[in-house]
């Protein structure tokens, strides 16, 4: 697993191979040339509801900057209960990544900590990239200033999978592992958990590990017996 500034660390398997691009064709091809050109002083805002793979195109992009540049994901909510001074350091950056900003809107501190990286950031020439539920416009930022810059990014809306999509991005994750999911456990998963990406791809990994130690298929019947405690 690649180790980043400031500890945070990226998944194995949040990149772009692993990302079902679906009906997200103009973000991942932009978020592709951003990491492979780091367009100096550019900026980018993505906005799109919890679990719709923001988090994923994040750590997509730290994964695939060229060798030499300096990249972190740097998670706002995760950070948040160790204060604003955890982002030391991201100045020195070339490519920073602030995914659920607005976890930190309205917290006039961090609010501040983030204006001061801004500036830094358009000194230094550092290309910038933020996650969020909503555009910036509709996001509570409490200093104008903050609103004002974030707001003159290149925003993109992040579309979460329907549930044909959602079928597609398991049979995906299946191949990354490699095994073969069979459709009629695709299926059931998707009926037995809630429909998020992030869960169904939790779940996924959770039963795949269970059918390796208990060398089974991962069939229907062998996830309910997992579920029921007869899994061995």
């Amino acid at each position: 697993m690649k180790q980043l500034t400031l500890g945070v660390q990226l998944k194995e398997r949040a990149t772009f191979a692993s990302f079902l691009t679906a009906r997200n064709q103009e973000v991942v091809a932009h978020l592709k040339h951003v990491a492979t050109s780091t367009p100096a002083g550019a900026a980018t805002w993505l906005a799109g509801p919890h679990a719709s793979g923001k988090s994923h195109l994040l750590q997509a992009v730290c994964a695939q900057v060229a060798p030499g540049k300096r990249a972190a994901y740097l998670p706002l909510e995760t950070l948040l209960p160790f204060g604003p001074e955890t982002l030391e350091g991201a100045e020195a950056l070339d490519v920073a990544c602030y995914d659920d900003v607005q976890a930190i809107a309205g917290l006039d501190a961090w609010e501040r900590r983030l204006f001061g990286l801004w500036q830094a950031a358009l000194e230094r020439q550092t290309t910038l990239l933020f996650a969020a539920r909503e555009n910036p416009v509709h996001v509570d930022f409490g200093l104008p200033d903050l609103k004002s810059r974030l707001a003159s990014a290149s925003i993109f809306a992040v579309r979460e999978l329907n549930d044909e999509e959602q079928l597609q991005a398991l049979d995906l994750r299946a191949q990354l592992r490699g095994f073969e999911l069979p459709a009629e456990t695709a299926r059931y998963l998707q009926r037995r958990f809630p429909r998020d990406m992030r869960t169904l791809c939790d779940v996924l990994d959770t039963m795949d590990d269970a059918a390796f130690v208990a060398q089974r298929r991962l069939t229907v019947p062998f996830i309910r017996d997992v579920i029921e405690g007869r899994g061995g």
